[in-house]
């Protein structure tokens, strides 16, 4: 094996199989891509314990983090106990003053914890809730990519989304934010490299030019 191989390692966004991944092609001579699925969380579990627990994923030096949307958050969180070269984020935020208003709104006023989150496991088939052929297709998206609808996984998600407290972003980040992204509107985003009409899942629909400039991102 090529000792100056790379070992990237990956974590999808909230809810999201590690699937979101699998138009993600790097070099096989210059890169392994290792992929980190969500685990359920305790209750109670704090954002910085759980990003310990997940570090026990990786198991080698001067790493690569990638972090899709959520995934974004809890890379930033695990590089506090690995050694990462670079930390790449998605279609996500740096901190706390990134995030959008509504989503502030939200924290202030405790409407995290009312979240009817029950219902995502209630829907088997999203497509026939949809209208048109773009929602359609979107929703059909959404039935691929997000597998994870445990009740306790997604109120802890949603809390540690909008109670995010990182007031500045650690050293050796990469931010990468699509133009079109409605989630993390681009207008509270600073220092990120712009994907032009990118939207929040430009993960898997804008696949192509991360496969063409990654490499270079990651090396540069």
């Amino acid at each position: 094996m090529n000792e100056n191989v790379r070992h990237v390692y990956c974590v999808p966004g909230m809810a999201a199989d590690v699937s979101i991944f699998e138009y993600l092609k790097l070099p096989e001579d210059r890169f392994i891509v290792h992929k980190i699925p969500w685990r359920i969380p305790d209750k109670e579990e704090t954002l910085t314990a759980y990003a310990h627990r997940m570090c026990a994923e990786i198991v080698h030096e001067d790493i690569i983090l990638i972090g899709v949307s959520f995934g974004g958050i809890l890379v930033q969180e695990m590089s506090r106990y690995v050694n990462a070269n670079k930390i790449i984020i998605i279609s996500s935020v740096k901190s706390k003053y990134e995030l959008p208003k509504r989503m502030q709104v939200i924290r202030k006023t405790g409407m995290y914890r009312v979240f009817p989150t029950f219902i995502i496991d209630k829907i088997k088939n999203w497509e026939a809730l949809a209208f048109g052929d773009f929602a359609k297709k979107r929703a059909r998206m959404y039935q691929k990519y997000l597998s994870i609808t445990d009740k306790t996984y997604l109120d802890w998600a949603i809390k540690n989304i909008v109670c995010w407290d990182q007031e500045s972003p650690p050293d050796r980040i990469i931010h990468i934010h699509g133009t079109a992204d409605v989630v993390f509107p681009i207008q509270n985003i600073k220092d990120c490299i712009p994907i032009r009409y990118g939207t929040h899942v430009m993960i898997v629909n804008r696949a192509r030019w991360f496969n063409k400039n990654l490499p270079e991102i990651i090396e540069g």
